[in-house]
């Protein structure tokens, strides 16, 4: 029977799902968190590891004779060095475009807040303020319209494609720009971008949707955050090393982009003293976009789908180093 260790299973789930459909599959442990000093001891034994966010480097790997099989709890494959696992024969797989609807709905929700600020106005309710003016209404910051607006979305894999139907439906304007520019039969008129910048220039709201390689790193930097516009904001729900954070902070605090919205940062959990927490213009969100209960069930049911099919020898969403020019 084969062994099976799950080494970073909380975050997915955290008590409100279940894992036991894998004991079908073989032997199973199951952590809730593992220390990265501590991701060899626990797969010492194991054919079989579905992991998070542990990392599996050249060294690790090489420690593990008898891993067959990787499994990533999540889109992005990052965490494993895809040279060293090949070169071992271990099959890698992801979860692709299980969370499409739950992360372009977070997209919204950060931008809405900049739009409408209801949370601030009904806290201003509640303390009093509107009792006590002297007019039918108030409000104490701008209301934005997004109809008309840009959604500029870079990256267009499931979740962006997913995010220009709802710029759509809201009456934005969409305009794409991607390393793998490729046709898209979207159903509504979107235009492509020929480069960064020219999407940056022309958009309201940038939108990033793409994966996290040497190529993207700090995509978003000093340069390019100066192609934005002075009431332009930038959300990002894709991944933190995307954006170079103190650039980003710099351009905040100068008001060179009018806000930010951060589902994710560089590093996770972040240090208390990173400079973008004291900013009024920037909302940041612990990295939840994915995890709408809806979301986590379809991953589980797909890392079991994944690992099922590679045990009857039809291995699915399997990833290599060619796997680098998909978009999330």
């Amino acid at each position: 029977m084969k062994k099976i260790v799950i080494l970073d299973g909380y975050t997915i789930n955290p008590g409100d799902l279940s894992w036991e459909m894998f004991r079908t599959l073989g032997e199973c442990r199951f952590y809730d968190r593992t220390p990265q000093e501590l991701v060899a001891e626990r797969c010492r034994d194991a054919d079989i590891v579905l992991t998070s966010k542990a990392v599996f480097s050249k060294e690790v790997i090489l420690k593990l004779p008898r891993l067959v099989y990787i499994g990533v709890l999540a889109t992005g494959y990052n965490v494993i060095d895809l040279a060293a696992a090949g070169e071992r024969g271990i099959v890698v797989t992801n979860i692709p475009a299980y969370s499409t609807e739950a992360v372009a709905q977070m997209v919204f929700s950060l931008l809405l807040d900049f739009c409408s600020h209801a949370r601030e106005h009904s806290e201003g309710v509640k303390s009093g303020k509107w009792s006590e003016c002297p007019d039918f209404c108030y409000w104490d910051f701008p209301i934005i319209e997004l109809a008309g607006k840009t959604m500029g979305i870079v990256g267009f894999g499931s979740i962006g494609q997913q995010t220009a139907r709802i710029a759509s439906a809201m009456g934005m304007k969409v305009i794409v720009w991607s390393r793998t520019r490729k046709e898209a039969e979207m159903g509504f008129p979107f235009v492509w971008a020929d480069s960064l910048q020219e999407l940056l220039g022309q958009s309201d709201v940038v939108s990033l949707h793409c994966p996290l390689f040497p190529q993207t790193h700090h995509m978003i930097n000093k340069e390019t955050l100066s192609f934005m516009k002075p009431d332009g904001i930038l959300i990002n729900t894709a991944r933190g090393a995307l954006v170079d954070e103190k650039a980003l902070a710099d351009a905040l605090r100068e008001k060179r982009i009018a806000g930010a919205a951060l589902d994710v940062l560089e590093q996770e959990p972040p240090k208390k003293d990173n400079p973008l927490f004291l900013l009024e213009n920037c909302l940041i969100t612990p990295h939840i976009a994915w995890a709408a209960r809806e979301a986590r069930t379809r991953l589980i049911d797909l890392a079991y789908r994944n690992l099922k099919g590679y045990l009857e020898g039809s291995p699915i969403n399997v990833v290599g180093r060619d796997s680098e020019k998909k978009e999330r």
